[in-house]
């Protein structure tokens, strides 16, 4: 069910942009009066699922689903429709437009979606508002990874800084350590004022490895069910009980009683449970997995830590909402040129349909829904923007090439431009998607 519904958020969001993309083609096509052949949601190579026509222009869905795209006449584009471009130049078609008007039609995809995204998180805050967890509030300290031990984390240790710098938002943490590439985090440690060395191979460690960093919280353990293998429901727990200590180890934190049974794997260790006020111990043999196979009941954060929380009115979630977005896209460029530091190994960290089906929560909620569908509109803005052949980035980059010089590139040359773009596009698409599956084998 989980997956189903990550996947229909999916879906839909990238149907929405993409449908809003190629309207901003399609308009700036109109206004300059060329004619637009096709207007399709995902690819129709041989068939479509659905298309009707309107005036010069057929609508409809494809079955692939990897775009869309709109054919404006006299363009090369995916289609390759080199019929069309042995006639000569009709005016309706987009060969036969001044080069400004061509550019226009070529960045009205783009444009739209950043505006799309700027108009969203303003509605989102506007709604919502914005609400975080100050990093001075996590006052029992962090909980980290293996990961983030190598690195030189402990749990408990508070983060005071970054290159000395504050970071008001928590969860904004380890995205500034890799984006301004810090040298150091100063932490409290044990009452003391600790800087923790970052090299550029813990930089790729944190690309490379989620969840290195959450909040450290008190120990607290009620059952409230069991799974399908259950060492806990085996020894005879039921549901209520709360786990007091193991091997008479007593917690003060989660995270040492996550520890405790790890150390325990394979072992039979004494469970002390609270049953209705009566102390009782059972011996449970822990499984490999290291876990005791309970669900339990989960605590509340907003009772254990003060979130803060910033409300605006509708003229305020305007400007906050274009300064998000384009703090946005700041973050994205920055996180895009670490694939150019071979050092930093963040190519390991490219992801395809599954690694972005992944960040929309497992159940629906419109916040994150919109919140991540205006990410992701900052995505596909940037990434169509690349001056790649196939990509608007490389119609732009020829039509500059032109009004700069004057000489307007071959119709040969921009066919094989096309066709090394695409090769391009589609190697990026198999490696992406290639590091989902063996992500998915590794686990």
């Amino acid at each position: 069910m989980v997956v189903l519904v990550k996947a229909a958020q999916l879906i839909l969001s990238l149907s929405i942009l993409v449908v809003l993309h190629e309207f901003g083609h399609f308009i700036f096509a109109k206004l300059f009066k060329c004619r637009v052949e096709k207007f399709y949601l995902f690819f129709d190579p041989w068939f479509s699922l659905f298309k009707f026509k309107k005036g010069e222009t057929e609508y409809g869905v494809g079955w692939l689903p990897l775009g869309g795209y709109v054919k404006i006449s006299g363009m090369i584009d995916e289609s390759m429709d080199k019929e069309q471009m042995k006639q000569p130049p009709q005016p309706w078609e987009f060969r036969s437009k001044p080069a400004w008007q061509r550019l226009l039609i070529m960045i009205g995809g783009v444009l739209f979606n950043l505006l799309f995204a700027l108009f969203l998180y303003a509605m989102v805050l506007y709604t919502w508002g914005e609400q975080y967890l100050p990093t001075a509030n996590v006052k029992y300290g962090i909980v980290t990874s293996d990961t983030g031990k190598e690195i030189g984390f402990q749990n408990g240790d508070k983060i005071l800084n970054v290159d000395g710098k504050k970071v008001a938002d928590f969860t904004k943490i380890v995205p500034t350590i890799v984006l301004e590439k810090a040298s150091y985090v100063e932490v409290e440690r044990d009452g003391k004022d600790v800087k923790v060395p970052i090299t550029q191979e813990d930089i790729a460690k944190l690309l490379n490895n989620k969840n290195v960093m959450g909040v450290r919280i008190p120990y607290s353990l009620k059952v409230h069910g069991f799974m399908k293998k259950s060492p806990a429901r085996d020894a005879g727990m039921d549901i209520g009980d709360k786990v007091v200590a193991i091997n008479g180890q007593h917690f003060t934190y989660n995270d040492q009683f996550v520890q405790a049974l790890k150390d325990a794997k394979g072992k039979t260790v004494d469970v002390t449970i609270d049953r209705d006020g009566a102390t009782k111990t059972l011996p449970v043999t822990i499984g490999e997995n290291g876990l005791l196979g309970v669900e339990r009941t989960m605590m509340n954060l907003d009772s254990l830590f003060t979130f803060k929380t910033l409300t605006y009115g509708f003229w305020q979630s305007i400007p906050a909402g274009v300064t998000k977005g384009f703090n946005t896209v700041d973050n994205y460029l920055k996180q895009f040129k670490l694939l150019f530091q071979p050092e930093t190994k963040a190519y390991e960290s490219l992801g395809g349909f599954i690694a972005i089906g992944n960040i929309f929560p497992g159940i629906w909620d419109w916040r994150s829904f919109w919140n991540l569908t205006a990410f992701l509109s900052i995505i596909l803005a940037v990434m169509n923007i690349l001056p790649i052949p196939a990509l608007d980035g490389g119609h732009v980059l020829f039509l500059l090439y032109e009004i700069i010089s004057g000489r307007k590139p071959s119709d040969k040359f921009l066919e094989y431009a096309q066709i090394a773009g695409m090769v391009i596009l589609f190697a990026l698409l198999i490696f992406a998607n290639g590091n989902d599956i063996i992500k998915l084998f590794k686990g």
